[in-house]
């Protein structure tokens, strides 16, 4: 049975080891190991966690009380951070997980959604009705990462 909460500070840990995992193991077809270990690196900026805790809609995906997903919405129609367990892939979660951050984004009275969304990820969103406006190529730790800047009409 999948149910939904909203993140507390308690969560961040089981949230910092599903997002460390997912990247290590889901996105290692489309990024190299300098790659990865620079955008996992972002783990570390604690306070960047806890901004996110407290300013934005963080939805936990759980099933037998286990985080298996979760999605965050900053400023009613950013989706910031949207990660699925790497044993829960290709289980529907993802597109439940959209489902309800795009209900938030109305909730808020948003007519668009965007995302920078990772090579991985990109057909999933593409599948989901978003639209790439723009490739994105961004430097972290003197690596360069690329992404892209994508939208949807809601």
């Amino acid at each position: 049975m999948t149910t939904f909460k909203k993140a507390t500070i308690s969560d961040l840990p089981e949230m910092q080891q599903l997002y460390t995992e997912t990247i290590q193991t889901v996105c290692k077809n489309d990024y190299n190991p300098a790659q990865i270990e620079a955008w996992i690196s972002g783990v570390q900026n604690t306070e960047r966690w806890l901004a996110v805790i407290h300013t934005q809609i963080v939805l936990l995906v759980i099933i037998e009380s286990k985080i298996v997903g979760f999605g965050t919405l900053k400023d009613g129609n950013y989706i910031d951070f949207f990660y699925i367990h790497k044993d829960y892939q290709r289980q529907g979660i993802a597109n439940t997980l959209l489902t309800e951050l795009e209900g938030e984004a109305k909730k808020q009275h948003s007519k668009i959604i965007t995302s920078d969304i990772s090579i991985t990820a990109k057909p999933f969103f593409e599948k989901n009705g978003f639209t790439s406006i723009v490739e994105q190529r961004n430097l972290r730790l003197g690596v360069e990462l690329i992404n892209y800047k994508m939208e949807k009409e809601l």
